[in-house]
């Protein structure tokens, strides 16, 4: 198939000029821009066969939108000969609206819609010359409802409900159908519970013309019953139970015109198989799926005249031989024995022989169709079912199969067959795991090209399955960085502002994949894809879930990028995600939308995000809210974000203002049992509040010591290093240094103090032990054993990053190269990234002056710690360090003879780091 958008003759003084173009997203806009290659055009004068020529281009909301320009274009765009076909199915009329269309409707030939109640409205439609109706999402269309559809389109010659069941259909609307519908061709219907032989009597008898009959995944079907239908030229079963192969397979060979038949999915017994293979008719048996034909049984029949698609066969060959017009007599001496796969060449060729083969006559033409129609639902279903043990199939066969069905003329065949590669490549739902092999094959069978030349096409319902495709396609990093080359950002990009939700939906699907990747951000960017995103979330702000949770995933991921972040707010995207994680009730958009916020929070040293999220009007609030939800996901994104949050000094105190100390406690009281993500959240944003001392101390109170205590006893590093960070913070304040000795925080800080595997755990652990043991806290007998276990890990924490031998050569010569070879060894390169009050820096240098050797030694490491050039607070910390006049101390400290080693070459590695920001710089 030529995978080009054929564009229909212009006329332009007399002139004609065929344009054939690769199928832009905007149709009106490439039509206008050819239109300009040629001439300045003055659109009021353009003939009207012309401007019908451009309407025809067009889906019907943009032709309805072009015919509001003026009243000639308005009588030119009603014309019934441009509303021949309707896809209704991401739209929800009313019947006022379905009046509305009636006139347009005349000569209506063709009609999709999605749901039981746009069946009713279709009957508005007053569509007296329907040929075709195809819906899905059936699953509450009623016998009433079917009947009355039939009763008001008798010339119907083509009738599909499903893939989705169709529960509450029975026989019963069967019947009216058959007697209203008397030119009835073709019939397909999915998932009823019974169709029994009065119904298909009643088909038999009323539509003489029938030729094709699907009835896939039902419960029961009357097989002697279609042994009747002698002008069947096409029959398929699939995923059908309950079938008494024996009688059906006597009855059906005897059918005289039946040419292809499906028995996919069902447990067709090896001789009915061979039975059905000796139809005279008959040309073509797909049973794909059929546990008992699987097995390695052997099959013989006359493979050139006869066609097994099964897994043990080659698909792909068999489908190419059908382009060959052959009518010979069946040859016994040609039977063939088959129980293993034929497969000698690759994918590309496979997919390449079958594009090339040309099809003789219109009857193989039909044959044609119909297994392209029979092979997509039954890959798709296999897709579904996830059946295990079928990777070889869908390496050597099924991409193979797929891909070459992308190029179909039937456009509900192309719909499924990306639907069906979406899905099969997705090997868990929840994790979003995607099997690379099958991505990959994918990909290196060409089949990125085609979505993407499937995305750009007019028709909204093939645009969806096929940017849900790439998108399932581009969780797989080298699928995503393929679609990337082959222009895919800025396709999905345009897709994400189309007015279809559907393809909204999946286009933001994609980015949002697409944005995983750091090297994506940018593109994505460049393509407008940050303002098409942020605009979805005010185009659809509720009602529709899933397009507002991929948006808002996607610009989550874009936010963690500082420059993507900055064009997220700068695009509103603070006001747009603030307004989901409001008012928005579904849990996945509450998740995104604050996990989005998160990220945006977390660039406050860059730019003013942090800050711009906490005066956005109720943004705090809700996130506090947030904590409380039931769907955990949310309380961690939530506490993520406040975690963010609360590094800005005016958020710390808004959120606390709007309840969230007493929500984070509830949340650390409650998370025991949960997931290391949502622990570590909520331990750190008790962090970030305890900066301020009001809200350490309402921490305190409000119960949040002995969860933190209870987290810092986690095994998983980043859990305990958050609760050993609050509880640092804590411990500044006396009492509750004394709750944390009595709520038992002393065992559980000298084990990370001694064991955790993070330096920076094991630093706060230390430094938070100081704090309670500096004699800011009651002394009391109960407490002097704890003090000496502390001051015993305490000493032990600071030696492991002292080398005596190297303290001893700087403490005698002082050599700069001395010093900063201890100074490198003893430095925890994260801990510049802490930041210190003045209150804090303040009792450290207080420490230097300490009579326990061991606190000295501690508070000397800390401010080297805090110190150290190119720390991103170093200079915070040195000057308020100018301000205490802390040099005296340390001087002091560094020269005092009763002072530990490590105490003295401390003190005077601070010295050396003062220096480099010297007080008159301050």
């Amino acid at each position: 198939m030529n995978r080009r958008v054929r564009r229909k003759t212009l006329q332009a003084k007399g002139n004609v000029t065929e344009a054939v173009t690769k199928g832009p997203v905007n149709e009106v806009e490439a039509v206008v821009c050819l239109a300009k290659e040629e001439r300045e055009v003055d659109w009021s004068s353009l003939p009207d066969d012309t401007v019908v020529a451009l309407f025809s281009l067009l889906n019907y909301r943009d032709r309805a939108s072009l015919a509001s320009v003026c009243r000639t274009w308005r009588f030119l765009g009603s014309l019934s000969c441009l509303w021949t076909s309707l896809d209704i199915r991401a739209h929800n009329l009313d019947s006022t609206t379905a009046s509305s269309l009636a006139k347009r409707c005349s000569k209506l030939r063709s009609i999709r819609f999605r749901g039981a109640s746009a069946g009713n409205v279709v009957i508005n439609l007053e569509a007296k010359e329907l040929r075709e109706m195809n819906a899905d999402g059936c699953r509450d269309l009623t016998d009433a409802s079917l009947s009355m559809l039939a009763a008001r389109h008798q010339r119907l010659e083509s009738l599909q409900l499903g893939p989705d069941f169709c529960e509450k259909i029975t026989s019963d609307a069967i019947r009216v159908v058959a007697l209203c519908c008397p030119r009835l061709k073709r019939l397909r219907l999915s998932g009823l519970r019974d169709v029994d032989g009065v119904a298909i009597g009643a088909l038999v008898e009323h539509c003489r013309d029938l030729s094709e009959l699907g009835f896939f995944d039902c419960m029961n079907v009357d097989e002697t019953a279609l042994g009747n239908a002698a002008s069947l030229r096409f029959l398929s079963v699939a995923g059908s139970r309950n079938i008494k192969w024996t009688a059906a397979s006597q009855l059906w060979v005897s059918l005289p015109n039946l040419v292809a038949l499906d028995v996919s999915r069902t447990d067709v017994t090896p001789d009915a198989a061979f039975r059905l293979l000796f139809s005279e008719s008959l040309k073509v048996l797909c049973a794909l799926n059929c546990g008992s034909l699987d097995a390695g049984v052997f099959l013989a029949y006359n493979s050139k005249t006869k066609v097994l698609l099964a897994r043990f066969t080659d698909i792909v060959k068999g489908i190419a031989t059908l382009s060959q017009d052959s009518h010979s007599a069946p040859n016994l001496s040609g039977m063939k024995r088959i129980n293993h796969y034929n497969n000698t060449s690759n994918n590309n060729s496979k997919i390449s022989n079958v594009r090339n083969s040309r099809i003789g006559d219109n009857k193989s033409s039909e044959v044609k169709e119909w297994l392209e129609w029979v092979l997509s639902h039954a890959l798709l279903r296999i897709a579904e079912s996830s059946t295990p043990g079928l990777d070889s199939f869908w390496l050597k066969q099924g991409t193979p199969i797929l891909l070459n069905l992308l190029g179909s003329l039937q456009e509900d065949v192309q719909e499924r067959a990306a639907t069906a590669l979406a899905t099969f490549v997705v090997i868990d739902d929840e994790t979003a795991t995607v099997d690379p092999a099958r991505a990959e094959a994918v990909m290196h069978g060409g089949g990125i090209g085609f979505l993407l030349d499937l995305a750009k096409s007019r028709r909204e319902g093939v645009q969806s399955e096929a940017a849900k495709a790439i998108a399932n396609l581009s969780v797989n990093a080298d699928v995503a960085k393929a679609v990337a080359m082959e222009g895919g950002i800025s396709i999905l990009a345009a897709l994400a502002r189309s007015p279809n939700r559907w393809v909204a939906e999946e286009a933001a699907g994609g980015l949002w994949n697409l944005s995983v990747g750091e090297e994506h951000k940018g593109a994505i960017a460049e393509a407008g894809g940050i303002r098409a995103l942020v605009d979805l979330v005010f185009k659809w702000p509720s009602g529709g879930e899933g397009v507002l949770e991929r948006a808002a995933g996607a610009l989550a991921n874009l936010a963690a990028d500082d420059k993507c972040s900055m064009e997220v707010a700068m695009a509103g995207g603070v006001h747009a995600l603030v307004m989901l994680a409001r008012f928005n009730k579904h849990e996945g958009v509450q998740e995104q939308a604050a996990r989005a916020l998160a990220n945006l929070a977390a660039h406050g040293d860059s730019n003013g995000n942090n800050a711009a999220v906490g005066q956005e009007v109720g943004a705090l609030e809700a996130l506090v809210h947030l904590t409380g939800s039931h769907h955990e996901g949310v309380r961690q994104e939530a506490a993520g974000a406040l975690w963010n949050l609360s590094f800005d000094d005016r958020n710390r105190e808004a959120i606390a203002e709007a309840g969230g100390v007493e929500a984070l406690v509830t949340l650390a009281q409650n998370c025991g049992n949960a997931s290391q993500g949502l622990q570590e959240r909520a331990a750190g944003a008790l962090w970030g509040l305890s900066v301020s001392e009001a809200n350490s101390i309402a921490i305190g109170q409000g119960g949040g010591v002995s969860p933190l205590i209870a987290l810092a006893r986690s095994d998983v590093e980043d859990v305990h290093e958050t609760a050993a960070g609050a509880l640092w913070n804590l411990a500044f304040n006396a009492g509750n240094a004394w709750r944390i000795v009595e709520e038992g925080g002393v065992p559980a800080l000298v084990h990370l103090c001694s064991s955790s595997g993070s330096k920076m755990a094991r630093f706060m652990a230390a430094l938070a032990l100081a704090y309670m043991f500096d004699g800011s806290a009651p002394k009391t007998g109960s407490l002097e054993a704890a003090r000496r276990m502390a001051m015993r890990h305490i000493e032990a924490f600071v030696q492991t990053f002292s080398d005596q031998q190297c303290l001893s050569v700087a403490a005698t010569s002082w050599a700069p190269a001395a010093l900063a070879q201890v100074a490198e060894a003893a430095r925890i390169h994260e801990a510049g990234h802490l930041r210190c009050s003045g209150a804090e820096v303040g009792r450290f240098v207080v420490m230097l002056r300490n009579g326990s050797t061991v606190l000295k030694s501690c508070a000397a490491f800390a401010l080297l710690q805090f110190t150290m050039p190119g720390g991103r607070h170093a200079m915070h910390h040195a000057s308020l360090l100018h301000k205490a006049v802390a040099g005296r101390v340390l001087r002091a400290a560094a020269a005092a003879a009763t002072a530990p080693l490590q105490a003295k070459v401390f003190a005077r590695i601070v010295l050396r780091n003062l220096e480099h920001y010297p007080a008159e710089a301050m």
